[in-house]
């Protein structure tokens, strides 16, 4: 079956993150992905773990399906040869480089636009390729602590704190996906194509979202405020006699349902809680009444007063509980492949369900080189 961007082929030239998850999500929509790494592999990824299964590093493997591998020494003259020959042919190149680097590989776009006119390239950095931090090496720690995202993420007691995963190579994976469909979509149109310059500093500013926009607006540094929310309440956890459990309340109308659950309807027409610009000015008063009569019931029980009133609510899960939720197991979030090294893998699927044009696993996250004998036989180089 086609996938929806069947006939695109794109040249990835990146690794570690940011770039890798983009060019795994094109791919799962049907792109033929070529991975191009330096001889022996270069994408660092490969070597981070533990786990590892038979040699193979579980990071590794979480951002690089649906890929073809080849193999080719960029400074050398018939690596350069063998990228170019590729570019003639491929819709998209991306890469993560550091800024100058495709220059002096002389693989900048203003070189390759002229061997291809049409070729779409991204290009993914720290701080982006203007600028006075254009220069400076990029990783999500860092950018997470200069975007604002740590100094409103954890709370008063545990300082500024990380998201628990790279999230700011994932948004920028996203914004990638978005800008390369774009232009590819303008190129049907133009007959040209175009660069896309993206940096990790800039879609991470961009998550800030309500928080940021609060800040522009009032001109008040946003409190960390762990899990409450700067502009709702309730919205956060709450412990109950045997775990923890999210809230979000997110009206009027469900605040009054959650008092009723709760057997405190006088807390509804209290006038510091009616609206909800009043509790989060009184949320100091509201929380600890909360709280109290959270602790008296079971999770599973809360759950199930709050989902027969409309109250949105969850449990909060661990991996083990998210592997088995039958849910996201209904939905194809996890799939198995073969690998030639490392067996049978499990992953993590995609979260696209097109009716059409489903996503498909077709490739097992390659090897280094693997596909080099078929790729250079396809550019005339080898017999």
């Amino acid at each position: 079956m086609a996938g929806a961007l069947e006939n695109i082929r794109i040249l990835d030239l990146s690794r570690v993150l940011a770039g890798p998850y983009a060019t795994m999500i094109l791919g799962d929509l049907g792109a033929e992905i070529i991975k191009v790494e330096a001889p022996g592999g270069s994408d660092e990824t490969r070597k981070w773990g533990p786990p590892f299964q038979n040699g193979v590093s579980a990071y590794y493997l979480c951002a690089n399906r649906n890929k073809k591998s080849i193999t080719l020494d960029l400074k050398s003259e018939e690596g350069n040869e063998a990228i170019k020959n590729l570019i003639r042919d491929s819709d998209v190149v991306i890469n993560n480089f550091k800024s100058g680097t495709m220059e002096r590989l002389g693989l900048d776009y203003e070189t390759l636009s002229e061997i291809n006119p049409g070729l779409v390239y991204c290009s993914i950095t720290g701080f982006g390729e203007t600028g006075p931090y254009k220069n400076m090496p990029g990783y999500d720690f860092i950018i997470q602590a200069m975007s604002g995202l740590m100094s409103i993420t954890g709370d008063q007691e545990s300082g500024p704190q990380k998201v628990g995963v790279a999230i700011t190579d994932i948004l920028t994976g996203l914004y990638a996906c978005i800008g390369i469909q774009g232009a590819l979509l303008e190129r049907t149109q133009s007959g040209k194509g175009q660069k896309l310059d993206l940096s990790l500093y800039d879609s991470a500013v961009s998550a800030l979202v309500n928080v940021g926009s609060n800040y522009l607006m009032a001109g008040k540094i946003p409190e960390a405020l762990g899990n409450q929310h700067a502009n709702i309440v309730p919205y956060q956890t709450f412990t109950t006699s045997d775990g923890e459990m999210v809230i979000a309340v997110g009206n009027d109308h469900q605040f009054q349902n959650l008092c009723k659950i709760l057997e405190k309807p006088a807390y509804a027409s209290d006038e510091r809680f009616r609206t909800n610009p009043d509790r989060v000015a009184n949320r100091n008063d509201l929380i600890p009444l909360l709280q109290g009569i959270f602790l008296t019931g079971s999770t599973a029980y809360w759950q199930q007063q709050c989902e027969q009133n409309n109250i949105p609510c969850g449990p909060i899960q661990s991996m083990n509980d998210v592997a088995d939720d039958p849910q996201l197991n209904e939905r194809e979030m996890f799939v198995d492949a073969e690998h030639p090294t490392a067996g049978n893998i499990r992953m993590i699927g995609s979260p696209l369900k097109l009716s059409r044009t489903p996503v498909q696993t077709k490739h097992h996250p390659p090897d280094a080189g693997e596909h080099n004998e078929e790729l250079l036989k396809q550019l005339g180089m080898i017999k």
